[in-house]
């Protein structure tokens, strides 16, 4: 019964630090909206920042879009897939689902199955293109190389 006031007053804001954090938890999980923008956000930064450090110089950009004009319907395809993907990150709300029910499950199964077709023919576009780049890479290091050999024997002969 005798404990010190100071004690106790420490006691009752650690506690009111703890409820605060929670609350501030709590909150944030019922947001779906913030959350999703979050989990968006992320995503997109974390893909950019892949992108940009594989961004490739302008020879390779060209014979990547060849392959792109090429092949537009794959592109197409592909992008058709990755809005799918995002689409899918974000929850259906109450009234879709009362309002849509089983069907929406059957047409979500043969979305899915759709989006997994366009995401593998996306990746196959996406690797012919990395495979183009590779190689226009491989030709202008090789080109270099015999440029740099040809200025060597200039300068030592």
């Amino acid at each position: 019964m005798g404990e010190d006031p100071n004690a106790i007053r420490a006691d009752i804001e650690r506690t009111r630090a703890e409820m605060g954090d929670t609350v501030d938890a709590l909150g944030y999980k019922a947001d779906v909206k913030s959350r999703t923008k979050d989990r968006i956000s992320e995503t997109k930064d974390r893909i950019t920042g892949k992108v940009s450090d594989a961004t490739p110089d302008g020879g390779q950009v060209k014979k990547a879009a060849g392959v792109a004009q090429e092949n537009p319907l794959g592109l197409a395809v592909g992008g058709i897939a990755a809005g799918f993907l995002v689409g899918m990150l974000v929850p259906s709300s109450r009234v879709e689902d009362e309002k849509i029910g089983p069907m929406a499950d059957q047409v979500k199964d043969q979305i899915k199955e759709t989006g997994q077709e366009a995401m593998e023919r996306g990746k196959d576009v996406a690797q012919q293109a990395a495979e183009t780049a590779k190689e226009a890479g491989r030709e202008h290091a090789d080109e270099l190389r015999d440029s740099a050999q040809d200025r060597a024997q200039t300068v030592s002969g």
